[in-house]
């Protein structure tokens, strides 16, 4: 493909804007502070988010047949630069709302359409290890995200009054340029042979082993990654008495080792079993739970929040890769189920927010403990 090269950085270019999602966790805990929200109540935003997920993941494979996962990638686009916008204008509790919704259709119609984008510009290779160095891209983003609130709380960088929130004006100005810069760039898609899979026909392919086991892993794997952005500052607020500013540093520590862990997983995917590298993750999973569940000091709480960081990062992309190979005639339909199962990050952070009224945050680690013991089963199936 001529100017592949450029396709592939327009292409990145939108995983880091994929990666804007992962502020919900953090913002949602500056939003719990500064409206004195309850624990149950501020996990409706994270919820919220990927709510949104369920219904819109598969309409956007059936898009994608009729109009191209190059437009549909760029109506995503304008959806979450709206949604990124609508808090520069207030704080209130309907705003809120109103801009994670936004925020979470648009990232389902991007993870929905820019998965099987890539498929698209690479034209072959290993599929697992470019998506996750897309989730490299992706993590960038998130990892940024809590040290921009912080800064911007901290008036460490100019915040044009918006405090926190100046994160939303950084991300929204990246949007945009990340929209002109795919709008320019030619990517030619190949047509949709037969005919188009209607809404009951892409639940079907749940019948099929692989896709509704990978369908579930993919919903244990956001679970966790949103349950741990959202809880890993609580723990350290709950155990070691911080604040929420120096309490932030846990989310960023998080994806810090979920970035590292995208970008050697890209490699070791290509030197590695696919199995065995998914059997390692998962045990550092189950190692750091048991750290959230027991530690009291500062070192084992980081190193549990580091261990899932670094062992959640590639599940995504060896189940997505999993599924999409599994039934390949059928990669639009079954890229919006898999996202569908982003709705994990709905059930989970609500679960968790109920265990942690009534138990503390300790419930939390608990409802998470809960997503890790099924992915252990899911490797029979790699």
């Amino acid at each position: 493909m001529k100017n592949s090269k450029i396709a592939i950085i327009s292409v990145m270019f939108c995983f880091f804007a994929m990666g804007f999602v992962d502020l919900v966790g953090i913002a949602s805990n500056y939003v719990k502070e500064d409206l004195q929200l309850s624990d149950s109540v501020a996990n409706i935003f994270p919820s919220l988010v990927f709510f949104w997920f369920l219904l819109f993941s598969i309409p956007t494979g059936m898009l994608m047949n009729k109009i191209g996962r190059k437009k549909t990638v760029l109506v995503s686009l304008i959806v979450t630069i709206l949604s990124l916008a609508l808090p520069l204008f207030g704080e209130n509790f309907a705003i809120m709302l109103i801009a994670f919704s936004l925020l979470g259709i648009g990232n389902a119609i991007m993870q929905t359409s820019l998965n099987p984008l890539v498929t698209t510009v690479m034209q072959g290779g290993n599929l697992a290890s470019t998506l996750t160095f897309g989730q490299f891209i992706k993590a960038i983003a998130s990892f940024l995200a809590p040290y921009l609130a912080m800064w911007g709380a901290t008036a460490a960088i100019p915040s044009f009054g918006l405090d926190w929130r100046v994160l939303f004006a950084i991300y929204f100005l990246i949007g945009i340029v990340a929209t002109l810069i795919l709008w320019g760039t030619k990517i030619e898609e190949q047509p949709i042979e037969g005919k188009a899979s209607g809404f009951v026909d892409c639940l079907k392919l749940l019948g099929q082993p692989v896709v509704l086991l990978s369908f579930l892993g993919i919903m244990c794997h956001v679970g966790i990654d949103v349950g741990t952005n959202t809880t890993a500052p609580k723990l350290l607020i709950e155990r070691l008495g911080m604040t929420l500013n120096e309490a932030a540093f846990a989310t960023s520590l998080y994806f810090i080792f979920r970035t590292l862990g995208c970008f050697t997983g890209s490699f070791f995917l290509r030197v590695l079993k696919t199995r065995t590298f998914f059997v390692i993750s998962v045990v550092m999973m189950a190692l750091s739970m048991c750290g959230m569940w027991f530690g009291a000091d500062k070192w084992m709480l980081y190193a549990a929040i580091a261990l899932v960081g670094y062992g959640n990062s590639n599940i995504f992309s060896i189940c997505f890769a999993n599924a999409l190979q599994s039934v390949p005639s059928k990669q639009n339909e079954v890229s919006g189920l898999m996202i569908m199962g982003l709705f994990g990050g709905t059930i989970f952070p609500l679960l968790m927010g109920f265990a942690s009224d009534a138990m503390g945050q300790i419930g939390a680690v608990l409802v998470m403990a809960v997503g890790v013991a099924y992915l252990f089963t899911y490797t029979r199936k790699l």
